[in-house]
């Protein structure tokens, strides 16, 4: 039997030509190799550190397990030797239904946009793990941050660059969008998407406030925005922060809102 993603929590079985609906069952997980980075500190949080198999090769919270290659470009013979029973991925695009079927394991897509949609992965994952106690206790712990959160009264404007060449900045599907308007802060690019190609012309005429730019794998290096000759009209604040850190949808996002909104606050006294 082998099982094709349909959505979050819901596979397609594929069984001697039949093609049946089927949630997987609870707490039957125990190899699992997991190709959506993010989701790596969601199995750390839950107690799960036995049951991972496989990581991709930027996630060093599990030393035991394999390294599989990176979420872009999975070892598919490394990964079927490790015979898991559940692949944790970010995207079928990097990981077919071809892949699927030929691993033979269940797939789970953990790719949440929001700090909501964190919140609702936990429960799933700690569902499929047996882990649903610790899983609760964890939202409530994060609950309790975003709690914390202290009104700004003014809403200072934001764009996150991700990646100074080619340039690009964070859309409204990034998990950083969220992170901004959970911290107090309006997020100022609207395009739904994850990753958007813009202009250095573009964000001047938007004018924000607060300018974050990213350092890390995807943005190694990069010039200081406010040296660049392009960007050296905008008044703003400039912000750096660490790639692995601050842009990956798990529960750092809600550690991230904390210390953004304490950021706005200082820039608000000044």
């Amino acid at each position: 039997m082998t099982f094709v993603l349909i959505s979050a929590g819901l596979l397609v079985s594929l069984f001697q030509g039949k093609t049946a609906l089927c949630s997987p069952a609870v707490g039957t997980c125990r190899r699992v190799v997991i190709l959506s980075p993010a989701a790596a500190d969601i199995f750390q949080r839950l107690g799960a550190r036995d049951v991972v198999v496989g990581v991709t090769r930027n996630v060093e919270v599990f030393p035991g397990a394999r390294k599989v290659g990176s979420h872009i470009h999975p070892n598919m013979e490394i990964i079927a030797s490790l015979h898991p029973d559940l692949v944790v991925i970010s995207s079928n695009r990097f990981f077919s239904q071809e892949m699927a079927r030929r691993v033979g394991a269940r797939v789970f897509q953990y790719n949440p946009a929001t700090c909501q949609e964190i919140l609702d992965e936990i429960l799933r994952l700690g569902s499929l793990l047996g882990k649903e106690g610790r899983a609760r206790a964890l939202v409530s712990e994060l609950e309790a941050k975003l709690s914390m959160v202290k009104p700004l009264g003014h809403r200072p404007t934001v764009v996150y660059e991700v990646m100074a060449h080619p340039y690009m900045v964070a859309g409204k599907k990034n998990i950083v969008a969220d992170i901004v308007e959970k911290a107090g802060g309006r997020y100022l690019i609207g395009i739904e998407r994850k990753l958007v190609p813009f202009s250095y012309e573009k964000v001047v005429a938007l004018a924000p406030q607060v300018y974050i730019w990213q350092v890390g794998p995807m943005n190694r290096n990069p010039l200081p925005p406010q040296k660049r000759a392009y960007l050296k009209t905008l008044k703003a604040h400039f912000v750096r922060v660490k790639e692995l850190a601050f842009a990956r949808p798990n529960t750092h996002a809600f550690d991230n809102v904390l210390w953004l909104n304490r950021l706005f606050l200082k820039l608000k006294e000044q």
